[in-house]
């Protein structure tokens, strides 16, 4: 009797047949990082080519209309003024009801009280916060987190009780005190914890050494330190404060005033419609933000540089 080998009893493997080169390049050999760029760069341009003229056609739509004719707007959307007029903005602010100039008014004072409120509350806060190495700090900010995640239509009908109960209904300083809370503090208050963590310990120890207290510190020290936080926290919340349109509509009423997004949904009317007025008024209401935005442009793009580089 004969014993064979283990590798005897296993049926020999069959070698797979070997590959063509393909131009010039061996078989199954990885396509080179340059002839990937070559193949998905017209692809990449046109996706990006494609997205550009998504996000800018509205802006295109409400400039070009805006100085058009309403026969050519209807004839028309897309097509650029052939014979520009300035009768849809003339139109719009000469409005017997006034409500471009009371909406700009209104929304002007609501998003700079706002602001000027959240500011220095937000970035004291934050550096109360920043300065705590225990584990209360990981509670409160996850709390905040929470205001971030949760939709404002949640919150809206407590919101509005509350200001019912104190009084402020149906009133700017009640839309304001909305504005305090919820999303826009909590935005502020992880923009500038970001930022303060980055200021040495030394340099509060030594102020502190110098004799000076916590209010003087964060005024004095930490807030010129933390000036690109400040803008960009200014920007965002001034931006989303004016294109609000659920808080002003809900909470002031379409009685008690407007907001330009208010005034905006006012001058829809039910069974017509003047588009060229209607776009005349949307130019002007984005000419402010537009201004706003190349004032402080620099110290938007220097917080957003400082911001990916630590």
């Amino acid at each position: 009797m004969t014993v064979q080998s283990p590798s005897a009893r296993r049926p020999a493997l069959r070698r797979p047949p070997a590959r063509r080169p393909v131009h010039g390049r061996p078989a199954g050999a990885a396509v080179p990082r340059r002839g990937r760029r070559r193949l998905f760069g017209p692809a990449r341009l046109a996706l990006a080519v494609v997205l550009v003229l998504v996000f800018v056609s509205p802006i295109y739509l409400t400039v070009v209309n805006a100085f058009k004719k309403e026969d050519d707007i209807v004839a028309g959307p897309a097509t650029p003024p052939v014979h520009p007029t300035l009768h849809n903005l003339s139109t719009a602010l000469n409005r017997p009801d006034h409500l471009l100039q009371l909406g700009l008014r209104n929304s002007l004072i609501v998003v700079v009280c706002s602001v000027l409120l959240l500011i220095p509350l937000g970035s004291a806060f934050s550096f109360w916060i920043s300065r705590r190495r225990t584990r209360p700090r990981a509670v409160v900010l996850a709390v905040l987190a929470a205001g971030l995640m949760i939709p404002p239509q949640v919150v809206l009908l407590p919101t509005i009780r509350i200001l019912t109960f104190l009084g402020l209904d149906h009133s700017y300083p009640g839309l304001i005190l909305s504005n305090l809370g919820g999303g826009y503090f909590s935005f502020a208050v992880f923009v500038y914890v970001g930022f303060m963590r980055a200021v040495p310990d030394e340099v509060v120890e030594a102020a502190r050494l110098d004799g000076a207290g916590g209010l003087r510190i964060w005024w004095t020290i930490i807030m010129p330190l933390v000036r690109p936080a400040t803008a960009t926290v200014a920007i965002f919340l001034s931006l989303w404060i004016w294109n609000d349109f659920l808080n002003p509509q809900f909470i002031l009423g379409p009685l008690q005033g407007q907001t330009i997004t208010t005034g905006l949904y006012l001058s829809v009317g039910q069974f017509q419609m003047d588009y060229g007025q209607l776009f005349g008024i949307m130019f002007l209401a984005g000419v402010i933000p537009v201004v706003g935005y190349l004032a402080m442009q620099k110290q938007f793009i220097a917080g957003l540089t400082a911001g990916s580089t630590k």
